[in-house]
């Protein structure tokens, strides 16, 4: 299976043009899985949650939606893209992953970042895997690699690839992935955006370095901090089904759930 991230800059709410940018960086990509940055279409300081109401989109429907139908379509591949979705009066940091036969799934992120809490509603949907080609494939977004459970949860449900879409600000998240792949013996696709952005008073600056991370925590590819890349990599899933350390030693069998006290509730321990 090839795997990719387009690494890009999205330009702060102007979809149409953030969609031609899409259209145009995939118009040759021969990848199997391709992951788009987080709110790739709308750019991030979007200053309140007005503003990110009126930028997010239905799904299905809208022309985001449209775009990446008619892309996994034609490029025949899984298109995994962050993006504001809107649902009713609610509006959600999303990531939607579209199928090349038109199928489609939605996460919306867990652990919102800072003052993502004033403009996003909490996801709802919870982690969760999907088919493509035989290979099981989850998504978080940015902020969800910092806790450790959200990859583990997708570890559990049997992900071979993390879809990672994110706009990272902090320094850390790159380094952070070898851990978490090596931890469940998984691959991950963190596809950041680069560049910088102003709400007219506070500015931020986005790391770049998307990477691609193997099951044993080897980088596979990163991206430099600026500039355009469509990074692709040649995998093989299955890597990711071995989940052993040493002939002994299973990264998720071996797990002692009855000692794990405040992160199992309601588990049935023995205080002696």
């Amino acid at each position: 299976m090839r795997i990719a991230f387009y690494q890009m800059h999205p330009l702060l709410g102007e979809v149409e043009k953030n969609l031609e940018l899409i259209a145009s960086g995939l118009s040759d990509a021969k990848a199997d899985l391709i992951v788009l940055p987080e709110l790739a279409t709308t750019g991030y300081m979007l200053g309140s949650r007005e503003k990110a109401f009126e930028l997010a989109e239905p799904v299905p429907g809208g022309n985001t939606f449209e775009l990446m139908r008619e892309l996994a379509s034609r490029l025949n591949a899984a298109i995994v893209t962050g993006m504001a979705e809107r649902d009713g009066e609610k509006v959600y940091n999303s990531a939607l992953a579209v199928l090349p036969d038109g199928s489609h799934h939605v996460y919306r992120k867990t652990h919102l970042f800072f003052e993502e809490k004033e403009l996003f509603d909490p996801g709802d949907t919870g982690f969760f895997v999907f088919d493509f080609r035989g290979v099981k494939i989850g998504m978080m977004i940015c902020f969800d690699w910092i806790f450790p459970e959200s990859a583990r949860e997708l570890a559990l449900q049997g992900a071979q690839i993390i879809a990672h879409p994110a706009n990272l600000v902090l320094p850390y998240c790159q380094r952070a992935m070898i851990t978490r792949c090596l931890e469940n013996r998984l691959f991950a696709v963190t596809a950041n955006r680069y560049g910088r952005e102003t709400d007219g008073k506070d500015t931020l600056e986005f790391t770049g370095q998307s990477q691609i991370t193997g099951p044993r925590g080897d980088i596979l590819l990163r991206a430099e901090t600026e500039g355009d890349m469509l990074g692709v990599v040649e995998i093989d899933p299955e890597e990711a089904l071995n989940k052993w350390i040493t002939p002994k030693n299973h990264v998720l069998e071996d797990r002692r759930v009855e000692l794990y006290r405040n992160l199992c509730p309601g588990t049935d321990h023995n205080d002696g």
